[in-house]
């Protein structure tokens, strides 16, 4: 199937993302030592339905199909709920097969009867033109914490790989402080490349010095803030509030309409981040369809068996945490 007839589906097909486009594959693939098994449905010779499926290796052992590594979404997209259970059908043969642990399917919507994983919430919300209608919908607090970023002097800039070695920098540090592994330099620098004008990285200055950065995708009327960190030292001046203000303002004028502030874990900072803006949680349904493990997985932070590794993480040198991350983030897709 020609990568340009698979993508025109993507762009048209209103409940694709971006993760579904054939760049997100070839990034993954580039990336990372995993191999895709991405099938395509087609009925009276025209595409209606596709599958990003990608086999990927488990900690600490065996093997998963996965649809899509590092995405928050990119599971089963179809014109019909007929389409959608033949390619869930044929993703577990694929599966029985090739004798993995489980299938995991990142949906927005569930296909079938499998098992669901209510993990994750999304948070979205349309956004204006006109700033001060976006203000608007901010509550108190946060307003007055967006106006603390500009009354410290910070400043906004987007650019692309000219912002990547200081985003590195200050993305490592902030995954660090959470106890999670860093993904390598070079799949940013392969995000860059692939998706151009698609994908940026919005920088927070101060006096000229870097604070913060997210590395955004631009899709259809949707933006997207995904990779995102702030130094420690820069919290005091509401840098993070700043940041995600400026990229709203930055989108709405160039007519972006829906604001997707990604997907967080129930209970976590992120959560309660998102939640102050003013935005609610829709629930993530990830599918599992199990082959050779009883349980779904749990490679969850709050699950207690990971307490004593993100303790230790987080205790770790930056230097080491940013040689030894990629090494282990490719277990965890």
């Amino acid at each position: 199937m020609p990568e340009a007839m698979w993508d025109e589906y993507v762009f048209s097909h209103p409940q694709a993302t971006f993760f579904h486009l054939t760049g997100w594959r070839r990034v993954v693939e580039r990336t990372f030592p995993y191999r895709s098994f991405s099938c395509v449905a087609q009925t009276d010779g025209r595409i209606s339905g596709v599958l990003p499926l990608f086999l990927v290796r488990n900690f600490p052992f065996g093997r998963s199909l996965v649809s899509a590594p590092l995405a928050v979404s990119g599971g089963i997209c179809a014109d019909d709920p007929e389409t959608g259970l033949a390619l869930l059908t044929h993703a577990q043969t694929l599966a029985r097969q090739m004798g993995v642990r489980y299938l995991e399917l990142r949906h927005q919507d569930p296909v079938g009867d499998m098992p669901i994983k209510n993990l994750y919430v999304t948070f979205q919300r349309e956004i204006s033109s006109d700033p001060e209608k976006n203000m608007a919908a901010i509550p108190r607090k946060q307003r007055r914490m967006i106006r603390q970023g500009e009354k410290h002097g910070l400043s906004a800039e987007i650019g692309g790989e000219e912002f990547l070695k200081d985003f590195y920098h200050i993305y490592a540090h902030s995954v660090r402080n959470l106890g999670t592994p860093v993904f390598p330099l070079r799949l940013f620098a392969h995000l860059l490349q692939e998706f151009g004008p698609a994908c940026r990285i919005l920088a927070v200055l101060r006096e000229g010095e870097m604070l913060a950065a997210v590395m955004t995708f631009f899709f259809r009327e949707r933006v997207m803030p995904y990779y995102g960190g702030a130094l420690r030292n820069a919290f005091q001046y509401a840098v993070n509030d700043f940041m995600y203000w400026s990229l709203m303002c930055y989108a709405g004028e160039r007519g972006y309409k829906i604001f997707d502030f990604g997907r967080s874990k129930k209970g976590t900072g992120s959560y309660d981040f998102k939640r102050h803006w003013g935005f609610e949680p829709t629930p993530l349904p990830y599918q599992y369809y199990l082959v050779r493990q009883k349980r779904m997985p749990d490679l969850n932070p709050q699950n207690p068996r990971f307490s004593l590794a993100i303790q230790l993480w987080k205790g770790m040198p930056l230097w080491l945490a940013r040689w030894l991350g990629p090494k282990v983030v490719r277990f965890f897709p």
